[in-house]
């Protein structure tokens, strides 16, 4: 075998013991996360009174459109459920509900810097 060859092979025994030995670590940190999220995840549903149900039609009664997607979070100090809504306009709006009363506290469009928030508004000036 040449030298170029050996360091070859020794390079891909380094390569894959490194993928056998180290994978291991990646998987165990994210599996840990996951259960975490997963864990948290229960307990927020088990306290909270809105249903993803009722969350959805206050959403989409706010921001028409197609629901994509709906999950329940911790925002705003408080358990809230963000449902996330595509407009006709092609365009992707949270909208966030709060979980124990259903009120929306606020939406906001995805990848915008503007969020407009129940009750704080400014006036416009003429």
């Amino acid at each position: 075998m040449t030298t170029t060859g050996k360091l070859t092979t020794g390079l891909a025994l380094l390569v894959g013991a490194l993928l056998v030995y180290g994978g291991p670590a990646w998987s165990g940190s994210k599996d840990k996360k996951e259960k975490d999220e997963t864990k948290e995840a229960v307990e927020m549903s088990k306290t909270a009174k809105v249903t993803i149900e009722q969350a959805i039609k206050t959403a989409t009664e706010k921001v028409p459109g197609k629901v994509i997607e709906a999950e329940l979070e911790r925002k705003h100090d408080k358990t809230v459920w963000e449902v996330e809504i595509a407009g006709a306009d092609d365009k992707v709006t949270e909208v966030h509900i709060d979980a124990d009363s259903g009120a929306v506290i606020d939406t906001e469009e995805k990848g915008a810097e503007k969020k407009e928030s129940k009750g704080k508004g400014k006036a416009k000036k003429d």
